[in-house]
C-alpha cells in the first residue's frame, strides 16, 4: 500500500526542479498522487475500510492545498504539473 523506495526515487527524479530537489511542490504533489492512487485501489477491494478512507481524504486535502499554493505562486508550473499528472481542474 505504501510507495516502494525505488518508485519514490523515480518520482522524485521525474518531477524535481533541480538535482537535489526533494521538497518542491511538484515533487510533493507527485508523491501524494501516487499514495492517493494506491489507496484508491485498496478501497476498491476493501470498501468498508473507513480508517483508510479518512486517510485518503486527508491526503486529497493536502494535495489540494499544495496545488492551490502552487497556482498562487506560479500559474505556469501549476498548469504543467496538472497536465503531467492528468489531474482535473
Amino acid at each position: 500500500m505504501s510507495i516502494t523506495q525505488e518508485r519514490r526515487t523515480a518520482l522524485i527524479g521525474e518531477y524535481a526542479t533541480n538535482p537535489h530537489d526533494t521538497g518542491s511542490p511538484e515533487v510533493q504533489v507527485a508523491l501524494l498522487s501516487e499514495r492517493i492512487s494506491n489507496l484508491t485501489e485498496h478501497l476498491k477491494v476493501h470498501a468498508k475500510d473507513f480508517h483508510s478512507r479518512r486517510g485518503l481524504l486527508m491526503l486529497v486535502g493536502r494535495r489540494r492545498r499544495l496545488l492551490d499554493y502552487l497556482k498562487a505562486k506560479d500559474t505556469a508550473r501549476y498548469e504543467s504539473l496538472i497536465n503531467r499528472l492528468n489531474l482535473r481542474r
